[in-house]
């Protein structure tokens, strides 16, 4: 497993920089389109950029170039950021999460007022970091062509899902084709969470407090279909009480080994952990339970 992007990471997730990028590679090769990509490919691909997005621009590029991507951008400002990445075939934002090194991550957490855009209202603090970035984010995808794909964990999930409804809005060629987040938070009203018509597979690992944030009561809604992973890292249709049950059980299961999953949950160690399992599944030939509405392939 040395050659996995698990390798430069610790067990909380956070990039190990004291690590050879070279020891690493992504798990799936872009030698072809991105929508020619089974959703459970497509899902490890995001979820693994996802995660290598907290590392400064070398690995990051020798990654990204490794897998068959020739272009590796990142946009930052004030502590906002984001990599643009493409090839031939596709242009990808993926945005960095929060690192609780930098303040003005902190800040966009914690600002959870709802203001008003121009689609409906939006969470105040992952609004103004995405507006750190758009500016330069959207001179380098003006003039571009390609499918465009967007992808976050946690705070960067959210910024994802900001970032393509401004590329929806902007008076840019090309539309968004698809949204992949983990452990993203809510991010706006009903209006703003319903704007847009594209596919947005959103990841909840069990027991994975930050899904759960901002509350309902101030009137937020999730965007995109929920792709819920049980205690077993099984894709999972439960509602209602068996889902609280399932999740209470998860968090027995972490108790005993002397572990809180409303937090380990959150990392991108579980959340790749779990996808590749599917991946291996469906290399094997076995058959991937799918949430109701995601079309067989």
């Amino acid at each position: 497993m040395s050659s996995r992007i698990e390798s430069v990471c610790d067990p909380q997730g956070e990039w190990n920089e004291t690590c050879s990028p070279g020891e690493t590679k992504l798990t799936i090769s872009l030698d072809k389109p991105i929508n020619d990509l089974s959703w459970i490919k497509r899902s490890l691909l995001f979820a693994e950029l996802s995660r290598i997005a907290y590392a400064s621009k070398e690995p990051v590029e020798m990654i990204a170039y490794a897998a068959g991507l020739d272009s590796c951008e990142l946009v930052e400002r004030e502590g906002a950021e984001a990599y643009v990445l493409g090839n031939r075939h596709d242009c990808i934002i993926v945005c960095r999460g929060t690192e609780p090194h930098q303040w003005n991550d902190i800040h966009a957490d914690a600002n959870a007022w709802p203001v008003i855009s121009d689609v409906g209202r939006v969470h105040s603090g992952f609004y103004s970091e995405v507006n750190e970035l758009w500016p330069r984010l959207e001179q380098i995808i003006k003039e571009n062509q390609r499918p465009i794909w967007f992808a976050g964990h946690s705070l960067g999930g959210a910024m994802a899902a900001v970032c393509a409804v401004k590329c929806k809005i902007a008076p840019i060629p090309s539309d968004p084709r698809a949204i992949f987040t983990y452990g993203a938070p809510r991010v706006g009203d009903k209006k703003y969470a319903s704007f847009l018509k594209i596919k947005h597979y959103r990841w909840v690992n069990n027991n994975d407090v930050v899904p759960r944030v901002p509350p309902r009561w101030l009137g937020y809604h999730h965007m995109g279909q929920e792709i819920y992973l049980n205690r077993k890292g099984q894709i999972s249709n439960l509602r209602s009480w068996l889902r609280v049950r399932d999740r209470f059980r998860g968090l027995l299961s972490s108790l005993r080994v002397w572990k809180l999953d409303y937090f380990s949950d959150h990392s991108m160690v579980e959340y790749i952990h779990h996808i590749r399992n599917l991946y291996d599944n469906e290399a094997s030939g076995k058959i991937i339970k799918k949430p109701r509405h995601i079309p067989a392939q």
